[in-house]
């Protein structure tokens, strides 16, 4: 049975996430993580703050704090949100830790060994106004492709084109915000990724054959434009220092590693970080040195495309070592908000925060999830959220839970009723059920969360349509023992749905599993023998009536909802 690896891209430094962030990447990543755990799978979920690059050393300047002190209150500060969303990592690290730091700096000389790495004189923007060089997200200014007036001089975030700051029409300091540029002579590192064109070709040809039509297109796009050389160094105070017994002029000028060079490499790191926990037990290499054991699945939004499924691999090709690369890219258009961007300067949009703060992260793991931007960009709206809501979890899954069990409380106590033995209606549901359950797991096998969504929701469905052909509210008024099997049914549905909903939304399904008091209720998974059968809570096990799981949302909480954080864009 192989290990699964799997990642998903590095949410950046510079404050809480919005839902867009959380759906993108994380969230799909931790559902799927938690899948392959329930299945029996060796999984290892990775990821970290990325600490590193302009935006940080920015955004602490705005605080009046020093950027170290600034990323590990922010890095805490995004943390303890994931936690909120029930994201089970096995590590969330850092991409300032030293573990990142030494291993890019292998990366950079083993690069530079087998001639992929060159120091080129090249031009860059000076600002007199700041007295400094300004590395490329220091300089902003309008994109020459699309026209967008705030592109960052590294990539335009409009169109996702890739860009270098003297690309820019009308340039500024992202600092002081002057115009008074000028271009001048400095010496850079550059990763020749040209020399290693035909090797990425030729690995994307037997591998993204298999991964989403958008992942694979974006990378065969990259390649079909050719790989150019870029620099990855940058004149910062704070990254992965350029290392002196390699570069010694360079590391003396204060040159770090660019931020895209070293934020992959923590994939790596926050292993190493996991395993330095605990090394008596955690073998960090064999997850990514020769580990041809291991499938390695990513997860990540369109705009980080590019960097993981052609410029990571590269790197990881040119150091000449066995290192493991992706097997499988999962990518993601946008979630907007009701069709604009999310944005925090203008305070548009839910962001992740604030989300946990007025419902529940199972409310928002369902909805985010049964409408993952997949095939094309899905729009967040309070009503559509809010009806999803009320429809899906509310009406369809709460109020089954809640009915069968107070009702059975109410007519035969508070052991699971005994009652006739299963006859046609229950093999009937039985049959359908496994079917249902198998649809579920092969759309969760394929990494189709929408359509795993649809499928578990049709299992959650087929409970309510066995509840209303079987009426026991009918049934005990004449037949009490049938009444009985009916809601002994039930409630082995009830479990069932617990069992299998956990990906979707854990704290919901541990309240459902906790309503039974099983004496050794060790079940990870449900066989479609278990599922035919119904029989895992038998007769005379207590169960308590747990808490509302779902409150409908009412719409004078939409209307709220949507004054606070904006509609039409």
């Amino acid at each position: 049975m192989a290990r699964h690896l799997i990642t998903s891209a590095l949410p950046y430094i510079n404050g809480i996430k919005h839902l867009g962030n959380m759906v993108g990447s994380m969230l799909p990543a931790d559902v799927y993580s938690r899948y392959l755990r329930q299945r029996g799978h060796d999984v290892l979920y990775i990821c970290a703050t990325d600490e590193h690059g302009t935006p940080a050393e920015l955004a602490a300047k705005e605080q009046g704090l020093p950027v170290a002190e600034f990323c590990g209150q922010a890095h805490d500060a995004q943390k303890a949100v994931y936690d909120g969303f029930g994201l089970a990592f096995d590590h969330f690290g850092r991409s300032s830790s030293a573990q990142n730091a030494e291993l890019t700096q292998h990366f950079a000389r083993r690069l530079n060994e087998n001639g992929f790495i060159e120091e080129r004189a090249i031009r860059q923007v000076y600002s007199p106004a700041d007295g400094r060089f300004l590395p490329d997200r220091y300089v902003e200014g309008t994109c020459p492709h699309c026209g967008y007036d705030k592109a960052r001089g590294d990539q335009c975030e409009n169109c996702t084109r890739v860009l270098d700051p003297t690309d820019l029409i009308n340039p500024r300091s992202a600092i002081s915000g002057s115009t008074d540029l000028e271009v001048r002579e400095t010496k850079h590192l550059f990763l020749l990724q040209s020399k290693l064109q035909v090797e990425v070709e030729e690995w994307i040809a037997r591998t993204a054959g298999e991964w989403p039509q958008l992942a694979s297109s974006i990378a065969r796009k990259w390649l079909t434009e050719g790989l150019h050389d870029r620099a990855i160094t940058r004149d910062l105070d704070w990254g992965v220092p350029v290392p002196a017994d390699t570069w010694p002029e360079l590391a003396a000028e204060g040159k770090v590693f660019y931020v895209w060079f070293d934020a992959p490499i923590e994939y790596i790191g926050s292993t190493k970080e996991w395993s330095d926990q605990n090394p008596a037990d955690r073998d960090w290499k064999s997850w990514w040195y020769e580990a041809d054991d291991v499938r390695y699945t990513q997860f990540m939004a369109k705009d980080n495309v590019p960097f993981h499924s052609v410029m990571f691999p590269a790197t990881e090709m040119g150091v000449r070592e066995p290192w493991k690369k992706v097997d499988y890219l999962k990518s993601f258009n946008w979630l907007t908000y009701y069709g604009g961007k999310f944005s925090t300067s203008q305070k548009r949009g839910i962001f992740t925060d604030a989300a946990l703060e007025i419902l529940p992260a199972d409310y928002w793991r369902y909805f985010l999830i049964a409408n993952a931007p997949e095939s094309d960009d899905s729009s967040f709206t309070w009503e559509h959220f809010s009806a999803t809501v009320n429809k899906d979890l509310a009406d369809t899954l709460g109020n089954f839970v809640n009915r069968v069990l107070s009702f059975s409380r109410k007519r035969f106590g508070d052991d699971v009723p005994s009652g006739k033995e299963a006859g046609e209606a229950e093999a009937k549901l039985g049959t359908e059920i496994a079917t249902l359950l198998a649809e579920y797991e092969a759309q969760m096998e394929a990494l189709q969360f929408r359509k795993a969504a649809s499928a578990l929701r049709a299992l959650w469905s087929a409970g309510n349509s066995y509840l209303e052909e079987k009426a026991p509210w009918l049934e005990i008024k004449t037949d009490p023992e049938a009444a009985a099997l009916t809601l002994r049914t039930a409630m082995n549905l009830i479990h069932l749905y617990a069992v299998v909903s956990e990906p979707f939304i854990p704290a919901s399904s541990k309240a459902m599993r906790g309503a039974f008091a099983l004496a050794d209720d060790t079940a990870t998974w449900v066989t479609a023998e278990q599922a035919k059968a119904l029989d895992t809570v038998p007769a005379g096990t207590a169960f308590t009536v747990p808490p509302v799981l779902f409150a409908i949302i009412p719409v004078v909480d939409v209307v709220s909802y949507r004054a606070r954080w904006g509609g039409a864009p």
